[in-house]
């Protein structure tokens, strides 16, 4: 199974890929080990790869998953026990000290995914029973998972350093500056067309297709990143390669769609999941033990809706699966719509891509390209499966671009509530076109701000860089060529 092959693979490569420094791209095995004793088999070689998947279990790192999408969002709303730099966050009192903005969790994965890259074909010198096959599936895996990695980071800075090398010994140079957001999205759609070639359709394991990348996995991170970066006709092509894979389809639209898709995981919805297992899922500390937040009270009452008149008709999406009546966020938390998951494992998994997401991103796309009817019909089977309420419905033309963007973004927030995705989302249709849609971010800050700090945080939000983190302090004072982003420098 895989999900205890990870963990008893990943005891192997952690072993060779940490070290006790804390310098922020200094998380390495010594080069003698990866030189002389790591890489000799096959076998070695797929636990190194198995590390970099395990290394995406990291609590830090799925923490930042969540708050760094959802946090600045207005979905959610924190409680009386959410942590000083949460509740800095919320109030728009971002400094360079939160550790929120602490990148390290993210370039320890890439700089496992890096060694594997540049270490793996030396195995073939040791190991002929090694295929050149699978070592191509190796490096195209790692590629992804590392862009996968660079896509949160340039969302959620900007401007990031690109290391593409591994850092295996105090000698190699690893204070590097800051790259262009163009540089670096440029770098995530070179690494994951190439390893979209040499990437399996399946590994005819259920698990493995829905915890390791394939092509469709590949291919809906690719729509992603070129909706991002404002290609829209590479984003229908992407996306068309999953939808054409005639691997995934939408789960039934019945009381059993939640308890399918995040309850017991892995459906035929999902593409890439992040199987936890027995490893301890970060939801429960921040939204179960200590529910440091719970969801934003127009989430049930305005954008789902609630049919008072009869209470059968309901969107599945709603009570019982992204949240409960109470305030309670749902998601990763229940087995079924009434019955909560106990604390122990094994725990959820956290869904980074579905079917959804895929046909969503292809309907803004369409949207954008002119393509009115088609968006709206994507749209109309989400809500049809949903069983979204008429209240939710909206009367847009095929040519209202901007009517269009905005139903498909409300869309968005329905399907996608609480997976991580709300600030990206709107920070996305915001900036299109240099920042044509700037309403669509403030209008979410007079929404979900706290009425004391909403104008300090809208006249804040006018400046762009202020979308983006501050560099972590720490990464600052150890690494020398780093600059501040300059809304945090004033």
């Amino acid at each position: 199974m895989f999900k205890s092959k990870i963990f008893k693979v990943a005891l192997v490569a952690i072993m060779f890929f940490t070290s006790s420094c804390d310098k922020w791209l200094y998380l390495e095995p010594e080069d003698a080990i990866v030189s002389q004793q790591f890489w000799k088999t096959k076998e070695q070689a797929e636990a190194a790869l198995f590390g970099c998947y395990a290394s995406l279990l990291d609590p830090d790192l799925g923490y930042q998953m969540f708050v760094w999408g959802e946090l600045r969002a207005d979905m959610i709303m924190p409680n009386p026990t959410a942590s000083p730099d949460e509740l800095e966050i919320v109030n728009g009192n971002i400094l360079a000290t939160n550790n929120i903005s602490d990148w390290s969790s993210f370039y320890r994965t890439i700089n496992f995914c890096n060694t594997l890259i540049e270490y793996a074909p030396l195995v073939q010198e040791h190991d002929p029973t090694f295929k050149t096959e699978t070592l191509n599936t190796y490096v195209a895996e790692a590629k992804a998972i590392r862009s996968l990695m660079y896509f949160y980071l340039v969302r959620t800075f900007s401007e990031v350093p690109l290391k593409l090398t591994a850092t295996v010994s105090d000698d190699q140079e690893f204070t590097l500056p800051k790259s262009p957001e163009s540089e670096v999205l440029q770098q995530i759609i070179k690494d994951l067309e190439e390893a979209e070639v040499h990437a399996v359709s399946s590994y005819g394991n259920n698990m493995h297709n829905k915890g390791r990348f394939t092509k469709a996995g590949i291919n809906a991170l690719l729509a992603d990143v070129y909706l991002w970066s404002e290609k829209y006709e590479e984003t229908v092509a992407a996306a068309n390669k999953v939808i054409a894979s005639g691997q995934y389809g939408l789960v039934a639209g019945d009381d059993s769609w939640y308890s399918t898709v995040f309850g017991t995981g892995n459906s035929s919805e999902s593409i890439f999941e992040l199987q936890y297992g027995a490893q301890r899922h970060p939801y429960f500390t921040i939204i179960q033990n200590q529910r440091r937040f719970s969801a934003a009270p127009h989430v049930l009452e305005e954008l789902y809706t609630i049919d008072y008149i009869d209470p059968e008709q309901y969107d599945i999406r709603a009570e019982g699966a992204s949240l409960r009546a109470d305030g309670r966020i749902w998601k990763y938390l229940g087995e079924s719509a009434n019955i909560a998951r106990s604390d122990v494992a094994p725990y959820p998994n956290w869904v980074v891509y579905r079917y959804a997401d895929v046909l969503l991103m292809k309907a803004e796309a369409l949207a954008q390209l002119g393509q009115g009817q088609e968006a709206l019909d994507i749209v109309k089977m989400i809500r049809d499966r949903a069983r979204a309420l008429p209240a939710t419905e909206v009367g847009v033309e095929p040519d209202d671009v901007n009517g269009l963007t905005d139903y498909i973004l409300e869309e968005r927030a329905r399907e996608f509530a609480f997976e991580g995705k709300r600030w990206f989302d709107v920070l996305r249709n915001s900036r299109r076109n240099n920042y044509e849609r700037m309403d669509i971010l403030l209008n979410m800050v007079m929404r979900s701000a706290p009425a004391d700090r909403q104008q300090s945080i809208i006249n804040k939000y006018r400046d762009k860089m202020s979308h983006y983190l501050p560099i972590f302090l720490f990464e600052l004072q150890t690494n020398k060529n780093l600059e501040q982003n300059p809304f945090y420098a004033k």
